[in-house]
């Protein structure tokens, strides 16, 4: 008994611990009142996602996987599937 509920409180610890480094959404607001403390990395995208929290997880992996902390939503459009579009980026 001690061994699963050991192994639970393992696993639950790597997940929260996982979700601590995941890319952090700034609004567009935020970054321009702190643009110059940014360093662009890169531009993402996400498309065929069916909703908003599903489209913000995927830019968040997509921004991990460039190495940046944050990313700034630029477009997005919801006709069929939500389409999203980021720019990623770094503190200096």
């Amino acid at each position: 008994m001690k061994i699963v509920k050991g192994m639970l409180v393992a696993l639950t610890l790597g997940a929260v611990s996982f979700g601590a480094f995941s890319a952090e959404l700034l609004t567009k607001e935020a970054y321009n009142d702190h643009k110059d403390e940014y360093v662009k990395v890169g531009t993402i995208t996400t498309s065929g996602e069916t909703s908003p929290s599903d489209a913000k997880e995927e830019l968040s992996k997509k921004a991990d996987e460039l190495g940046g902390k944050f990313y700034v939503v630029t477009s997005a459009d919801t006709e069929n599937k939500i389409h999203g579009t980021a720019d990623v980026y770094n503190k200096k």
